[in-house]
């Protein structure tokens, strides 16, 4: 049977509940490390082009450049700046342990324990804590979750912080299962930039992953953020081999006519997600079936910041990107930190060290006593992650917990 999305058709299948079949995998190296990557016709001629540097000297980046310029004359306080020189000017804030899906990359098939409600953050605390960010230099916030639309007071929460002096940028990243009917008033506002998750354009498929129903209304939000100027809307796609990477090409062709973004993650490992290499569909596997189809894929301008790798088909009005957290991290331009649903601040994603925000509120900290604790935490990040077996094995949250 065929479907139809955004204008284009695409072949449905019988059904999702059978199992996804994995690709044999070999095992490569491109001078970062040891990776793996399916051992079939098409990447098999991929292992040999970059093993000769010709495509990857064309789409690969090590990330190395410094932020150290943004620092200058700037009054950016050194509590954002860690020991290696990055200045963190982006803040992500989870406002919500809760969701409305059970993605499985996400949460575990048995779900998981979530705090308890008094012990998450409020509205004020929320506040207040980014408010203090801005002052000292953040210039961009995200909210995430869980679910950030299904918290009650995001409205609130949003006008409150779309007018902190100093914020440039005030984004969400949602399931879009509610945002076509919220959108609108979180613009009004001060919303002003969109990630939506979206992993197949096939309902079936949609249904399996997520144990719930709701891709008409994830089609809808897109629809909906387009129609009221958002640009780009970003899409985010966790490719996983055997379940979705034969529709990467059906993504890139949602660029063709409108402003979306489509970003392709790489399957990452968290708590209860059974990550396997096998599922993992590296950036030069899916870029080699992009350029396959598209040939006239050409490179953009990325910021020394970026989580992504940016590029756009000739002639198509979006954009399509990588997020390379496995095979080709982005440590160096790393500026992010992040405020969990429960206070803890987490300085990278994949690292076990959090350190509590709300307690000390809570104790009648001032602003200077947070500053310092904050400071220190930062100063302590590492120069980058582990290596991805060594993450598969490492104890961390489970990614609900931390915030998409």
């Amino acid at each position: 049977m065929e479907i139809e999305i955004f204008g284009l058709r695409f072949c449905d299948i019988g059904g999702c509940n059978e199992s996804f079949s994995i690709d044999v995998v070999d095992q490569f190296d491109h001078g970062n490390g040891s990776y793996f990557m399916a051992c079939n016709g098409a990447s098999r001629g991929l292992i040999d082009n970059f093993s000769r540097g010709s495509v990857f000297d064309t789409y690969s980046t090590s990330c190395t450049k410094m932020v150290e310029d943004d620092t200058k004359g700037s009054s950016v306080s050194d509590m954002l700046v860690d020991s290696f020189g990055r200045l963190h000017t982006y803040l992500r804030i989870s406002v919500s342990e809760r969701c409305n899906l059970r993605c499985q990359y996400c949460m575990p098939a048995d779900g998981v324990e979530l705090t308890p409600g008094p012990e998450l953050l409020s509205k004020d605390e929320i506040v207040r804590l980014a408010s203090l960010f801005v002052n000292c230099g953040v210039n961009k916030i995200r909210l995430t979750g869980g679910e950030p639309t299904i918290r009650k007071d995001i409205e609130d929460i949003c006008l409150q912080l779309s007018e902190l002096k100093g914020l440039k940028t005030l984004a969400i990243t949602t399931n879009g299962l509610t945002l076509a009917r919220k959108l609108p008033k979180l613009k009004m506002c001060g919303l002003n930039a969109v990630n939506i998750s979206l992993d197949t354009l096939v309902p079936a498929k949609f249904e399996f992953m997520t144990r719930r129903r709701g891709h008409e209304k994830v089609i809808e939000a897109i629809n909906t953020a387009v129609d009221l100027g958002y640009d780009p809307v970003k899409v985010n796609c966790v490719v996983m081999r055997g379940f979705n990477d034969d529709e990467i090409c059906d993504f890139v062709e949602l660029t063709r006519e409108k402003p979306i973004n489509i970003r392709f993650i790489e399957f990452m490992p968290f708590d209860g997600n059974v990550w396997n290499v096998k599922k993992l569909v590296s950036y030069y596997e899916m870029m080699d079936r992009v350029v396959n189809k598209f040939s006239d894929l050409k490179r953009l301008n990325d910021d020394p910041t970026d989580t992504a790798k940016n590029f756009r088909v000739e002639g198509h009005r979006g954009t399509v990107s990588f997020i390379t957290s496995m095979t080709e991290h982005f440590c160096a331009g790393c500026n992010r930190l992040r405020l969990l649903a429960d206070g803890n601040l987490k300085v990278c994603l994949f690292g076990s060290a959090e350190v509590s925000l709300r307690d000390p509120i809570r104790s009648g900290a001032d602003d200077n006593e947070l500053m310092e604790v904050i400071g220190r935490a930062v100063k302590r990040k590492k120069a980058a992650h582990a290596g991805m077996f060594d993450l598969a094995n490492t104890a961390n949250r489970p990614m609900i917990r931390i915030g998409g």
